[in-house]
């Protein structure tokens, strides 16, 4: 293993994870000036491809498959990446720099930069293995639940966070009768304020989606297919499909089996390096430490997937950079685009800007009258100035906080 300082006699980059992440990766690194081999192996039969419109577009017929490419595959060949399509990386020998792949190659670097993603997190339940069970994550998880569609049919989403609201606004629209069913008492409780949730529970009613709140799945019945989910207060709801939508597990089994250090993801500094020098992670498999909130995070979010890759590129190629990006997320739902900058945890107020009933509205989250997070919905006034005020660290007056007359700036104290 090299140490840091030491010269690197091979200057081949393998990417591994054909993900949002390593397409912006090999992108950046070209243009970051690398002219060495650059490698790029991907798990799934498809080139690198967009995830957000798999629970949307994708998943009611919008969107065709080719669609979602990130790039054609002849941008692959222009900027003479080597792709690996349908290979798996099995094991990362950090002495020999060389990763072994399912087909029995290996593959040797000089350095390696981790875009292993994540994996959705599966029921433990009894009949979790039954035909008609779905998680979603990938184009052949989405494939299978489209070949079940059907107006009329009954479809069970488990979990009321993006994923699983996201598909419920999909499927409804196709004519499905879909019920949602969450284990905590609002939706979306992660990641917004309760008056979010009230918002985005009554939109999805709207629309003809039942939400039960309060149910925590005990097991998925049925004679080889699915036919009805069992909850633990002994309610059976009928299900001609369900898809599972209870959160990401990051893929961080290889790393970890190097001895790379990991804390709920690869664990990386603020240049996206990991604790062994030749090796960086970025994406959602990775951990990194926030300067703007204080705390190791992990992040599930395109942005910084793109964000991340372009830090890590920089100083594969020799150019110091450090990842300090306030995060953004979005998530499209019926008519509703929700636009959300910075992180929620730990505010001690919530401010409304503009009444929810006209669906254009912001919701303010502070912290000792800093505002440390925003969520706009159809409101891209407040988002866009937003991004800058929270890395600014920026404190308001409440009062014309609250008077969605006041732009945001205007609203600085």
């Amino acid at each position: 293993m090299r140490h840091a300082g030491e010269a690197i006699l091979d200057d081949t980059i393998l990417v591994i994870g054909a993900s949002h992440a390593a397409a912006q990766a090999v992108d950046s690194l070209r243009r970051e000036g690398h002219r060495g081999r650059l490698v790029l192996v991907g798990d799934e039969p498809h080139l690198p491809y967009q995830r957000p419109p798999l629970s949307k577009k994708y998943l009611s017929g919008e969107f065709e498959r080719d669609r979602l490419w990130i790039r054609p595959a002849a941008y692959y060949e222009q900027q003479r990446v080597e792709f690996l399509p349908g290979r798996r990386a099995v094991r990362i020998d950090r002495a020999a720099h060389r990763v072994e792949l399912d087909d029995g190659s290996a593959l040797a670097y000089g350095r390696l930069l981790l875009a292993t993603g994540g994996r959705a997190r599966p029921m433990t339940v009894p009949g979790a293995d039954l035909e008609g069970v779905h998680c979603l994550r990938t184009i052949a998880d989405v494939d299978a639940i489209r070949a079940q569609l059907g107006a009329g049919r009954r479809a069970m989403i488990v979990g009321a966070g993006y994923i699983g609201l996201e598909c419920a606004a999909s499927l409804v629209k196709l004519g499905l009768s879909v019920t949602v069913l969450e284990m905590a008492d609002r939706v979306m409780s992660r990641v917004v304020a309760p008056e979010m949730s009230e918002f985005y529970s009554q939109a999805h009613r709207s629309h003809g989606v039942r939400i039960l709140l309060d149910q925590r799945v005990t097991a998925f019945e049925g004679a080889g297919r699915v036919a009805a989910v069992r909850c633990a207060d002994g309610s059976l709801h009928p299900a001609d499909l369900v898809i599972v939508g209870i959160g990401l597990v990051p893929n961080v089994e290889l790393a970890a089996a190097a001895g790379i250090e990991c804390d709920n993801g690869i664990a990386v500094d603020l240049h996206c390096r990991s604790s062994d020098p030749d090796v960086f992670a970025i994406g959602d498999c990775a951990s990194q430490q926030s300067l703007r909130y204080g705390r190791r995070v992990r992040l599930e979010s395109v942005d910084n997937a793109f964000e991340q890759a372009k830090t890590a590129a920089a100083n594969l190629c020799g150019r110091e950079v450090v990842h300090d990006k306030v995060p953004w997320f979005w998530s499209d739902q019926f008519d509703l685009k929700l636009q959300i900058v910075g992180l929620s945890m730990d505010y001690d107020r919530v401010i409304l800007r503009g009444d929810p009933a006209t669906q254009a509205f912001s919701c303010c989250y502070l912290q000792d009258d800093e505002l440390i997070a925003l969520d706009a919905v159809n409101h891209a006034r407040d988002f866009m100035p937003a991004r800058r005020l929270i890395a600014e660290r920026a404190r308001f007056d409440l009062a014309r906080l609250a008077d969605p007359g006041v732009t945001l700036k205007d609203a600085v104290s």
